[in-house]
């Protein structure tokens, strides 16, 4: 009798851990598959833009829309959200609008905002 309680006392230990590693595997798999697909945050997406502007000429404003837009560029479409820039070139200040794309953070579109 004893041994009958041993062997089952086992085999629900050895399920136990079968099972805890069969679900800390599984949540390992969609943890790293999630993880690629994170969008950027606006204001990371700010960030890269000004990076960007600011290799041609030094930035005096920025902003950018919390919300995401859906553009279409040559034929395909982007999640992107809507930014501008205020920059000085040549003593003169220029405004500039651009979409950022949510997942990659490259600059889809750029516009010279002109203000009358």
């Amino acid at each position: 009798m004893k041994t009958i309680i041993f062997e089952v006392k086992r085999l629900k230990l050895r399920n136990l851990l079968i099972g805890a590693g069969v679900g800390f595997s599984i949540g390992y798999v969609l943890r790293t598959q999630l993880d690629c697909k994170v969008k950027l945050s606006p204001e990371q997406a700010l960030k890269h833009a000004k990076i960007k502007f600011e290799e041609v000429a030094p930035i005096v404003g920025s902003w950018i829309y919390i919300k995401e837009e859906r553009i279409e560029k040559n034929g395909l479409f982007y999640n992107t959200y809507r930014g501008g820039i205020s920059r000085n070139v040549d003593g003169k200040t220029s405004q500039y609008e651009f979409f950022v794309d949510t997942d990659t953070g490259a600059i889809v579109a750029v516009d010279e905002v002109t203000v009358a």
